[in-house]
């Protein structure tokens, strides 16, 4: 008999019985196979009684979000088969991995992108045995999941990629769920505001399904803690029409899931019909769901007499003590057998057809969806020639450009090429004019979906440059877009870049275990610029000098990260003509906008790029027999070290000098280290072993000597670099500060080469002759030196 509430339910809601039916034994598949992935590595269908013999000797994972997220997906199987939407799922909580796991296998996608394991009872073990398994797959829903985009191991990034995957692309919805812990984060705090650059006409549609259940590892959560109505008014704040669903009763709840779910559905067709039939142009309240479920929904409700389903207790492992308590062991086989798993798989483990025949078919399934799997619709970016925007070199050093700025021409380039396809954006923190990159911003605008006043310039509703000062929202925005399939730019300043260190270890943690997975296919570089640089940070001062990202990035496995330090214009259009092709990389750029010298004609500067460091024979006299090298890499080390060799050459004309530049670090690198490093005859050929080198870097110091420490020269090896010196004070006097300017690298030079060992006292007085004279022209004057802000190579 069908009582009260159920029997109301199912008069009013929009499945039959029959639907309904087969959706609870769906969701109870799903539960159980969830549960078994995470006790059991044999007696997979409970066929015969359980024993210690058939339980994991470790039991890793998380059981409390699991059951909610299967059953929204068995929900969004349903909209997908009725609607026949193109849909994907970004899952916040990924400690739900067993679910997501499960689900995938239920559809029959899972057998199919790993054969060995087959829709049957032994295929159901092999999926047991795996989970948190040594050298099988890990508890979250990672890279190895089909259908996900977004691991959730670190939690604050799942609004943020889902929305990055809707933008231009209209027919897609995403499906996210965000676990009321992670909601507490920053990152997902800022996130909310991304329905104010998602375009109903030209983009797809994000459905957030804020998942209550109510506690953390060992806590309670907000959300969950707040008066309902405070929490509708928060997301109505947001600018979202928030819909709820509530409950325990797992018949009721999947007839008001689906009630829910039609009308949400509903509203995202309705609003994408205004907007792209009826020319609306208002911003949209998109719906949103706050789903509340017990945590660990249909697991034990009580162990050792504690309460465990909707309580903290249910996170992890419900029952941890199988081994030491025999009635553990008991009340696992009850708890897996109250999802009557004879009901639900024949006896060979095959799951039944009627029951699979309610999940989608082919791509429609969410983890065999495309847009899960980027590489599978990547289109390769159309990159002008590059050298059309070539900084012509008539004279060395005699001129200054604003390297960026040319960039910005390339940028700009790029993204009329690929209008059409609608594959490419450019992404920063309020910061793309300031890093001299405007001209990206021509004819396209910047992405704006809120008000607008007379005095804004360049906000559209179209434009595809996308600003918001939340370093995590653009990096997690080009994440999104990335991971589906499309191309992307990221312009930082330097020293805030470091706001998102931890994203792009996640990013980079994604890119390493794709490339082991055949099925994964490539997906595009993701492309940093930094820039306002810290030697150039003079004005904002010590809050902002940080060039440490690169010693960030350089942890990183070498098959997953690249680093170039462009010395001028054409160089870096060379470099970053090569990173817009790439992929499965993370390429770092570092580069100035100030106006700064340019050294290289564009061919010089391609065949620079393309050995990574070489010898600058324009600006060397050492004839094949150096007594020292001057190595630099950045462009104000550039600028400071060729401002030495030219007080060199007048103090010591003799002095047989080879200037040599990096401009991709890795190549500093051994062979066995990096692909991009050279091989130790070619190092040695440039850096000859006994032969002082004076290295003048951009960033660290230290770093140089963590490339090299393996290299033949490396006791002849001295770094400048920064060093935490210096706040508001001239560009100079930073250089100054932190020992890198051309009066430190002429001493350095002379210290260390053996016969001008008597010269040391004259250069010592002659170094501190020209500090003084530094530092009490810039506290009179405020500014630098003439002849420091004026001096140009004049040695060719």
């Amino acid at each position: 008999m069908i009582e009260g509430a159920v029997r109301e339910a199912m008069s009013h809601g929009p499945l039959s019985q029959e639907m309904l039916a087969q959706m609870d034994a769906y969701w109870r598949a799903a539960n159980y196979l969830s549960v078994g992935q995470i006790y059991l590595k044999d007696n997979p269908l409970l066929q015969r009684p359980l024993t210690l013999d058939d339980v994991k000797p470790r039991l890793l994972g998380h059981w409390g979000t699991t059951p909610g997220l299967n059953f929204l997906y068995v929900q969004w199987n349903r909209l997908i088969r009725e609607r026949n939407l193109d849909m994907i799922y970004v899952i916040g909580p990924g400690h739900g991995g067993p679910g997501l796991v499960a689900n995938s296998y239920l559809e029959g996608t899972y057998s199919e992108v790993y054969p060995h394991i087959e829709q049957n009872k032994d295929g159901i073990k092999r999926l047991f045995r795996q989970f948190s398994w040594p050298y099988g797959i890990p508890s979250h829903v990672a890279p190895e999941t089909p259908g996900s985009i977004h691991e959730g191991g670190e939690l604050g990034y799942s609004l943020v990629h889902a929305y990055g995957a809707a933008f231009d692309n209209p027919s897609l919805i995403v499906a996210c769920v965000v676990g009321d812990g992670e909601a507490e984060t920053g990152p997902l705090a800022a996130s909310w505001h991304s329905n104010k650059f998602l375009n109903p006409a030209t983009d797809g549609a994000v459905l957030p399904i804020l998942h209550l259940n109510g506690y953390k590892i060992a806590n309670p959560t907000i959300l969950a803690r707040i008066p309902h109505a405070e929490l509708e008014d928060l997301m109505r704040g947001y600018g979202y029409e928030p819909f709820t669903l509530e409950g325990d009763d797992p018949t009721v709840m999947l007839q008001q899931g689906a009630a829910v779910f039609d009308t949400m559905l509903d509203r995202i067709t309705a609003i994408q019909k205004a907007a792209r039939v009826d020319g609306s142009t208002e911003r949209p309240a998109w719906p949103m769901l706050i789903m509340r479920t017990p945590k660990g929904w249909t697991g034990p409700k009580f162990v050792d007499g504690l309460p465990v389903e909707n309580t903290w207790r249910a996170h992890q492992v419900p029952l941890d003590q199988i081994r030491e308590k025999p009635e553990h062991l008991r009340q696992l086989e009850a708890w897996m057998r109250s999802y009557k798993p004879e009901e639900l798989f024949d006896d060979k483990g095959h799951f039944r057809n009627d029951l699979a025949a309610i999940a989608p078919m082919g791509r429609l399934r969410m983890g065999m969806n495309a847009h899960a799997n980027g590489g599978l619709l990547l289109q390769p970016l159309k990159v002008p020639n590059f050298r059309d925007f070539a900084v012509k070199i008539e004279c060395r050093g005699q001129h200054d450009v604003e390297s960026t700025r040319i960039l910005g021409h390339l940028l700009h380039a790029v993204m009329e090429a690929n209008k059409a396809e609608k594959n490419f954006r450019v992404f920063g923190p309020d910061e793309t004019a300031s890093n001299r990159l405007q001209d990206v911003i021509t004819g396209t605008g910047k992405r704006w979906m809120a008000e607008t006043l007379p005095v804004d310039v360049n906000l559209s509703e179209t434009g595809r440059v996308m600003e918001v000062l939340s370093e995590h929202l653009c990096q997690g925005w080009l994440e999104g877009y990335l991971l589906t399939g499309r191309h992307g730019f990221f312009s930082c300043y330097e020293a805030f870049i470091h706001i998102i260190d931890s994203m792009v270890n996640q990013h980079a943690k994604w890119l390493k275990t794709t490339r082991e997975i055949p099925w994964r296919k490539p997906i595009a570089s993701l492309n940093y610029l930094l820039s306002s640089l810290v030697w150039r940070q003079d004005h904002n001062g010590f809050s902002h000098q940080d060039p440490g990202f690169i010693d960030h990035l350089m942890n990183k496995k070498a098959d997953v990260v690249r680093i170039y330090l462009p010395p001028d214009a054409n160089t870096l259009l060379s470099v970053a003509d090569h990173c817009l092709r790439s992929k499965n990389y993370i390429n770092l750029i570092v580069a100035g906008k100030q106006p700064a010298p340019q050294w290289l004609t564009m061919d010089e500067a391609v065949a620079h790029c393309t050995t990574g460091l070489g010898i600058w024979p324009w600006a060397s006299n050492d004839k094949g027999k150096p007594e020292v090298v001057m190595a630099c890499s950045g462009d104000v080390p550039t600028l400071e070290t060729l401002a030495a060799v030219s007080i060199l050459r007048d103090r010591v004309p003799d002095l047989r000098i080879r200037v040599v530049n990096v401009v991709d670090l890795m190549a500093l690198q051994p062979q066995t280290e990096h692909p991009h490093g050279l091989a130790d005859e070619e190092y040695d050929a440039i850096f000859p072993p006994g032969v002082p080198t004076i290295f003048c870097f951009h960033g660290y110091p230290w770093l140089i000597h963590r490339l090299t420490y393996r290299r033949h020269n490396h006791d002849d090896l001295h770094v400048r670099g920064y060093k935490e010196e210096g706040t508001t004070t001239t560009p100079f006097d930073m250089c100054v500060l932190n020992n890198i300017d051309r009066f430190q690298l002429t001493l350095d030079a002379t210290h260390r080469v053996k016969r001008l060992a008597s010269e040391n006292g004259a250069a010592e007085q002659w170094y501190s002759e020209q500090i003084q004279r530094h530092r009490l022209y810039v506290s009179e004057n405020g500014d630098d030196l003439p002849d420091i802000k004026d001096w140009r190579w004049l040695q060719e």
